[in-house]
């Protein structure tokens, strides 16, 4: 979860403290090209493909993925981030950040749309975007690309693109960062 979720989720003030590192940031990134790869296969290549990275933990992996497919295809893939908070059906009990906007540049009528996103876990995320990105025309097809797949899901949802499936148990937290994949528990202050 981003740190600036973390900071404002409930308990608000909670902390996050590791138990282990599951995947070091070259795991991350060898996870990142292994993806970018499955995508062009997927499609027959990058024609028509717009990553939309999700609020917060998913744009850096967006742009992270777009410049591992720049280095596979040769093309520079336009690259969105989109804020689902005024789409969940949980609205008021999660924090909504004023520093994360929804940027899609152009109409995605006809396009393939990769929703990239750090974490799976219940579905509700990844729910809330596909009603968000309606906004935004009729994409031909969504496909979902996430770092990490920790089950409990609540909706039937399924990723598309998964760098590393990680069973948790539902108290336990995950944090894809820079330096990595952590598993750990958020402690009261």
């Amino acid at each position: 979860m981003a740190e600036r979720e973390r900071s404002h989720t409930r308990p608000l003030g909670g902390v996050f403290v590791a138990h282990s590192q599951v995947m070091a940031a070259p795991d991350v990134q060898r996870a990142l090209t292994r993806m970018s790869h499955e995508v062009v296969e997927r499609n027959g290549g990058v024609e028509d493909v717009v990553l939309v990275g999700l609020q917060t933990g998913g744009i850096p992996l967006a742009t992270r993925m777009a410049e591992s497919l720049r280095l596979i295809e040769g093309a520079d893939l336009p690259v969105g981030s989109l804020d689902v908070a005024f789409y969940r059906d949980d609205i008021g009990l999660r924090p909504v950040l004023p520093e994360a906007v929804t940027n899609i540049a152009g109409d995605l009528t006809g396009k393939v749309v990769v929703l990239v996103d750090d974490v799976l876990f219940t579905g509700r995320t990844i729910r809330a975007a596909l009603n968000a990105l309606n906004d935004f025309g009729r994409a031909r097809a969504v496909q979902l690309a996430v770092m990490i797949d920790r089950g409990h899901r609540e909706l039937p949802i399924r990723p598309d693109f998964v760098g590393k499936n990680l069973p948790t148990r539902r108290v336990e937290m995950v944090d894809v960062g820079e330096d990595g994949v952590w598993i750990g528990t958020l402690e009261h202050k």
